[in-house]
């Protein structure tokens, strides 16, 4: 793929802060040059407010002609309400491997030279929505029930897609995060799938490990740089997604993929916002990072580069940060910073 052709991508930018800090990386591509050519879509509350619909049906045929999507955070309502848009998307698209990359920015925190990378199975487990009431006494919601259901298949899938990632970006060490010990079956079968795909197909390219997942996250805390890659189920990829978000200042630095055989989604992870939404001054660094792994996605590596480049000299050289990082900074004099160090570099 060249850097002239043009790459139709949908776009959503969600909620809350999320069309601010669209436009804050909008901004960078645009100075990076990047051949995307944007098709704006809603979901989540906004998608309520215009369509009636958490997630358009235009939305849906938007990602599914063009097989990309860059996506700001959607609102989803706790315990009632509509179901969460993201989880449908990934149904949808059988967005099957959420990729969570985590890496030190700015340097000096408490846990400094972080690089890890978190593989999550991104359709099983217990986020199928296979979940009831059982009424009991007149209480409708006496006894909540939820199942879940992890296939040979879906592991087989997202173990290679770990063991494929480490071998292509040469990591040295993957980790196989389980609760095979009390959870046999559900969990069980992940673990055994793990390792007889190690055993036949990768043995030597890499090393193997296996660790519980309550000791994962009390390891990841005391000592994170024992691991590299760590690949798990859904439930437990979205608690340690987040906890090693955490290890390099929290999901307002972390960014996100779902990818499928068939489409790809990047997000930044982090929620709205609402409390700070309009006051231009949320971070939009997840998002551009987001941005970057979209990049590296279709080919265009060496935009990727610059952009992260650009983000870590506007943080460590000209010192211009937002202020839930320390700094003073707009979300638009820092895009102004970022723009202007892309631009050196054209």
């Amino acid at each position: 793929m060249t850097n002239t052709t043009k790459i139709p991508a949908t776009l959503i930018p969600g909620d809350g802060i999320g069309p601010e800090i669209t436009e804050a990386t909008l901004a960078a591509l645009d100075a990076l040059q990047a051949p995307f050519v944007w098709d704006r879509q809603v979901a989540g509350a906004e998608g309520v407010k215009t369509c009636n619909d958490p997630l358009p049906a235009a939305c849906i045929e938007s990602i599914r002609k063009n097989k990309l999507a860059l996506k700001g955070p959607l609102e989803t309502p706790v315990a009632g309400g509509y179901r969460s848009s993201n989880v449908r998307l990934r149904e949808e698209f059988k967005l099957y491997a959420n990729l969570r990359p985590a890496k030190t920015i700015i340097p000096g925190g408490r846990f400094d030279k972080i690089d890890l990378v978190l593989v999550r199975e991104n359709n099983e487990g217990l986020y199928m929505g296979y979940e009831h009431f059982i009424p009991i006494d007149g209480d409708p919601h006496a006894v909540g029930m939820s199942t879940g259901v992890n296939t040979r298949q879906g592991c087989q899938r997202i173990c290679r897609f770990a063991f494929d990632y480490a071998v292509k970006q040469g990591r040295r060490k993957v980790t196989v995060v389980h609760k095979a010990n009390i959870m046999k079956a559900l969990t069980g079968i992940f673990l055994e799938t793990a390792r007889d795909i190690y055993a036949a197909e990768y043995k030597g390219k890499f090393e193997f490990e296996e660790v519980i997942v309550d000791a994962c996250a009390m390891k990841l805390v005391m000592n994170p740089w024992q691991f590299d890659v760590l690949v798990t189920t859904n439930l437990f990829g979205d608690i340690l997604s987040d906890e090693i978000a955490g290890l390099v200042g929290g999901l307002g630095m972390a960014p996100g993929a779902n990818i499928g055989e068939h489409a790809a989604i990047f997000e930044a992870v982090h929620g709205s916002a609402p409390d700070i939404a309009g006051k231009g001054i949320a971070n939009p660094i997840a998002l551009l990072l987001a941005a970057a792994m979209m990049l590296d996605h279709v080919g265009l590596g060496d935009k990727a580069k610059r952009l992260r480049q650009a983000i870590d000299d506007t943080l460590n050289v000209d010192n211009v940060r937002t202020g839930d990082l320390g700094g003073k900074a707009s979300t638009k004099e820092f895009t102004a910073a970022l723009v202007k160090r892309i631009a050196a570099t054209n």
